[in-house]
């Protein structure tokens, strides 16, 4: 009963350098965790606003942290200023999530004072993140992307795209099929993994000459595209 009154009594403030070393702290380990979120990254999804959101955010929660101090009281109203705000924007990738979750922990950890639970945790995740990234099970995807082409209908395309297909990817997956031309035609999307990256002109080129598909195109997924 007593912590509980204490909880709502004196702030034990921090002083001007420890608020500093806090934020350089927090800023330092987000910006960390933003660029291993970034060289990891492998999706089509890469977004620029959300890695600065990343660095952000860590200093945010930092800041509150130091705010919030050992106060109840100030830890119940910032809850209840947070439960106004409401985050509309989706975030499609799981992985992105945990991310966010990762820099709010390191700030929560750097507002504290908990350096070294701060600085360890973020190695810790970082070295997972890379090893995970790197893992054989992990699918890097450097040479994938999505081929689309317009066939006639009842083209026999394994036997007429076999052959290309054959010299120029390690991998081939029908992944869509569709009407076109109002029923003269199909709409093929295929995923393609390229053997080199550097043959992408030439595998457009070859599949132009085939001449009975039309209005080939060939998106290469990168590793960070903004999209």
């Amino acid at each position: 009963m007593e912590l509980f009154i204490e909880g709502f009594g004196s702030v034990r403030e921090q002083g001007a350098l420890d608020i500093v070393a806090s934020l350089a702290l927090s800023l330092f380990l987000g910006t960390l965790l933003a660029a291993v979120y970034r060289w990891t990254h492998s999706g089509a999804s890469y977004s620029r606003s959300f890695v600065q959101t990343l660095v952000l955010a860590c200093i945010v929660v930092a800041i509150m942290i130091i705010a919030i101090g050992n106060n109840l009281a100030r830890g119940l109203g910032i809850i209840g200023a947070l439960a106004i705000i409401r985050f509309r924007t989706p975030i499609r990738d799981p992985r992105d999530i945990i991310f966010l979750f990762a820099t709010l922990a390191v700030g929560i950890a750097s507002g504290s004072g908990i350096y070294q639970v701060a600085f360890i945790g973020t190695l810790f995740f970082a070295l997972s993140a890379f090893i995970l990234h790197w893992a054989p099970a992990s699918s890097r995807r450097k040479n994938e992307g999505l081929l689309r082409f317009l066939a006639p209908r009842g083209m026999d395309l394994e036997h007429v795209l076999s052959e290309v297909f054959r010299g120029f990817a390690s991998s081939v997956e029908l992944v869509a099929m569709r009407d076109a031309m109002q029923g003269t035609d199909l709409e093929y999307a295929y995923q393609i993994c390229l053997v080199d990256k550097s043959l992408c002109d030439e595998f457009l080129d070859t599949l132009r000459e085939v001449g009975t598909i039309r209005e080939v195109s060939f998106i290469l997924q990168r590793e960070t595209v903004e999209i």
